[in-house]
């Protein structure tokens, strides 16, 4: 009975639940990017080869992956994501049934960022309460489409003056962690993207959390072997 409490909250107020964390700060989830994201999206002629490579991919996430689309860098058809969206939400609110109909020949799951910010009236141990869900998301990708290759992707990392607004986001690297053992465990792909910021400190908004063109697109040329 209570799962079913909180999956109700997640999926009718999600957005005002983690507008409820960190003591009244806002997060990545209740920004819209047109707000967070500076940068105008690029034009579709700076796009075409990604758009052709990945035309047989989805990327499954919250509003860090909806800048795939926002950016024009990915088609919307390609991204299936949306802000404040953690993995209950996404194995509860139809993402899976979304994905079957696009039939993809290869799926990048990107979740968590909101995950890690849960407040202790849902769990006292976000981690642990993301990850299982994270894996009955992975088994529903597999029953749905069981010829897709599926990659892990990790949450990507904030500047530091977004971790002193938000201190929960220190917990970043301990999450990844856990979701590299999940995908090992459920034998499936996982990325590691730090080396998109190994050269570039200039990647992020204005909000510290959010991302500029630039990081998608080293992103999906990090990506390109798991598509051939």
């Amino acid at each position: 009975m209570y799962k079913k409490v909180i999956s109700t909250l997640f999926i009718g107020s999600i957005v005002l639940t983690l507008a409820a964390c960190g003591n009244g700060q806002n997060t990545q989830s209740e920004t819209p990017l047109a707000k967070v994201n500076e940068t105008a999206p690029l034009k579709k002629s700076n796009n075409t080869s990604y758009k052709t490579i990945y035309q047989h991919s989805v990327f499954l996430g919250d509003s860090i992956t909806e800048g795939l689309s926002y950016h024009d860098i990915l088609d919307e058809s390609n991204v299936v994501a949306g802000a404040g969206t953690t993995t209950e939400l996404s194995l509860e609110g139809g993402d899976v049934d979304k994905l079957a109909e696009r039939n993809p020949q290869h799926v990048f799951i990107m979740l968590g960022s909101d995950d890690i910010l849960l407040p202790p009236q849902v769990t006292d141990n976000p981690k642990q309460y993301s990850l299982k869900f994270y894996a009955k998301l992975i088994d529903s990708i597999k029953e749905k489409l069981p010829k897709a290759s599926i990659t892990v992707l990790p949450v990507t990392p904030v500047t530091a003056e977004a971790e002193k607004v938000e201190e929960r986001y220190k917990n970043i690297n301990d999450y990844n962690e856990g979701l590299k053992e999940l995908a090992s465990k459920k034998q499936v792909g996982f990325v590691d993207l730090s080396s998109i910021f190994a050269d570039s400190q200039n990647l992020h908004s204005s909000d510290g959390v959010h991302f500029k063109p630039e990081f998608y697109s080293r992103m999906l040329d990090l990506l390109k072997d798991r598509v051939k």
